[in-house]
């Protein structure tokens, strides 16, 4: 698995949503601090909500309070096993997808956790590129998400951000951004109409670089706001105390 003291995540293939268009919420849960700060650092990535858990009595309250979309579950906990606490969560949520991890790579260690009910295994060490893509799958075939996006192409409004090239463009109009900018109108635009936290904006643009100096945040929405919606109808939109949305302007009546 990655080592997180390197890991800079990949970019996102593209936005998975819940079909309402909220973000999806994953629920780890694993005893290793190092190893549920990697994977929700990872995950937020995505644009999806993780919470966490260390034990299986945490991981029971944290999924009765969080309602999850999916479940990372690992086998081997100090209170409850994963087994025990698949039970408990399937029987409040008979279709609740779950994902187990594992240490362990006997055959039958495998078969007990699918034929208990589990929709997929992963063994350590693994690839997060392969924990996200099996996430993925899970999601898909649950029908819990909206179609993703084809291609590179990010669109709110009549602004168009194309994650491969790095070009942004209003109104056929081109707008040239640093990295950091880029970033920044990136995760806005893969949450339109979403009300995004200095933190959760911090957390994914910044990595946690500024130790919660939300100033950052502040300071370069200011940027793309010179750049975006300078002479336009507002595109970026604040509400005070609490953070940050982007939305499609406003059609003006001719």
């Amino acid at each position: 698995m990655s080592d997180s003291s390197s890991f800079r995540p990949a970019v996102p293939l593209s936005a998975m949503t819940r079909a309402d268009g909220g973000a999806l919420r994953i629920l780890v849960v694993d005893d290793e601090p190092a190893l549920t700060d990697l994977l929700r650092m990872a995950l937020r990535y995505e644009g999806w909500e993780v919470e966490t858990a260390g034990n299986g009595a945490n991981a029971l309250a944290t999924a009765r309070r969080f309602n999850p979309d999916l479940v990372i579950l690992d086998i081997m906990l100090p209170d409850l096993d994963g087994l025990s606490i698949l039970a408990r969560l399937r029987a409040r949520d008979a279709d609740l997808p779950v994902l187990f991890l594992t240490a362990k790579d006997a055959l039958d260690d495998r078969i007990a956790g699918l034929t208990a009910g589990g929709d997929d295994y992963v063994t350590k060490p693994f690839s997060l590129e392969e924990l996200v893509a099996r996430i993925r799958g899970l999601l898909r075939r649950a029908a819990l998400v909206t179609p993703e996006q084809i291609g590179p192409i990010v669109q709110v409004g009549d602004l168009i951000l194309n994650e491969d090239s790095h070009e942004v463009e209003r109104g056929g109009d081109p707008i040239d951004l640093t990295a950091t900018e880029f970033e920044l109108l990136r995760y806005l635009m893969r949450n339109p109409r979403r009300l995004l936290s200095k933190m959760q904006i911090l957390d994914r643009v910044w990595n946690y670089e500024f130790d919660g100096r939300t100033s950052i945040v502040e300071l370069y929405i200011s940027y793309l706001r010179r750049k975006i919606d300078a002479g336009r109808e507002p595109m970026i939109h604040t509400s005070r105390g609490v953070g940050y949305m982007i939305k499609p302007a406003r059609v003006s009546a001719e």
